[in-house]
């Protein structure tokens, strides 16, 4: 037997001493947002050359960030939301908790994403209910009429099936005709859909291009750190790939688009960890993710609260592109 067993380690031990380490992104800037109502960035998105960001306590809002100075402030658009649609295919008990807790904590629709078309209209996604609102530049928000289908396909695969874990971000395509969802965790996936004839959404070959559970190490620059749930916090588009941010290993990874299988990650735990950005909590705060040549900008849910600096605000960072940048080969 240990012969055996020292013959194993023989074999690997050259493999894990060959191991690249995941690159480090260096952070260029820190802001703290002042002016959302009720605090909880959730999303970021790039429309033109504004950011955009919402939040999940704020069903009637959205905000677009004046970043002229270090502190940003987010100036308020109010939003008419029509009653979500009867049926999206998420199970009434989840929505009905998701309800509940609205009365406690706000926003009955919880949204957790915001992206842009190439035309300025902005859509978020609310994990109430498993659905996506359309804001068009003029005109009144709409809700995307998703089969409800889809969402039931993805629950019955394993995936929608908790509450406060259903979709955590979303992108969508320049023409505004391809989306991405990103369910959270427990499990984890990615749903791809298309806008159909009449105005429908639903999928060319399968919605479900990734589904996966299981945990991963949280990294070593989080006191406590232990294995957590596979989740996903936001997707952003870019150059023809997928991002995800991946909020509890404090990393983002590169993605097939058509498959959604993993390509490259970029960890951003030294930056976020340093002793005075920590938060008393076991699990990452990161929610929110936009790419671009230059680099990405990360969303922080402080979820009100504190960090050891004494921050109590949301904060959005800027880090540098990788070296090599995005593209570089897996």
């Amino acid at each position: 037997m240990r012969a055996a067993l020292a013959a194993l380690l023989l074999t690997f031990l050259p493999l894990l001493a060959h191991a690249e380490p995941v690159e480090e992104l260096k952070l260029l800037a820190e802001h703290p947002v002042d002016g959302m109502v009720g605090g909880n960035l959730s999303g970021l998105a790039l429309c033109g050359d504004r950011l955009w960001t919402e939040s999940d306590r704020d069903d009637g809002l959205i905000y677009r960030l004046d970043v002229s100075e270090p502190v940003w402030k987010a100036e308020q658009l109010a939003i008419d939301v029509p009653p979500p649609p009867a049926d999206t295919g998420l199970p009434l008990m989840l929505r009905a908790t998701a309800h509940a807790a609205s009365v406690i904590r706000g926003g009955i629709l919880d949204f957790e994403g915001i992206t842009c078309d190439g035309a300025g209209n902005r859509y978020l996604v609310s994990e109430g209910y498993a659905a996506v609102l359309k804001v068009p530049v003029e005109g009144k928000p709409s809700w995307l009429k998703i089969d409800p289908a889809i969402i039931r396909e993805a629950h019955a695969q394993g995936m929608l099936r908790r509450f406060n874990a259903i979709f955590e971000g979303l992108t969508i395509n320049a023409a505004g005709d391809h989306l991405w969802l990103a369910a959270e965790r427990q499990n984890r996936g990615v749903l791809s859909v298309y806008r159909q004839p009449g105005g429908t959404w639903g999928c060319h070959g399968t919605c479900i291009l990734l589904n996966e559970g299981g945990e991963e190490m949280q990294p070593a620059q989080l006191p406590g750190a232990h294995k957590a749930a596979r989740d996903f916090s936001d997707l952003a588009l870019y150059n023809g790939k997928l991002y995800t941010l991946e909020r509890n290993i404090f990393q983002i990874c590169r993605r097939n688009l058509q498959t959604a299988l993993k390509e490259h990650c970029w960890s951003f735990a030294d930056e976020a960890l340093i002793p005075q950005r920590q938060y008393a909590q076991k699990y990452g705060l990161a929610e929110a993710l936009v790419v671009d040549a230059t680099g990405a900008w990360v969303g922080v849910d402080n979820n009100d609260w504190t960090r050891a600096d004494g921050e109590a605000r949301p904060i959005v960072w800027r880090f540098a592109a990788p070296r090599g940048g995005w593209d570089v080969a897996p």
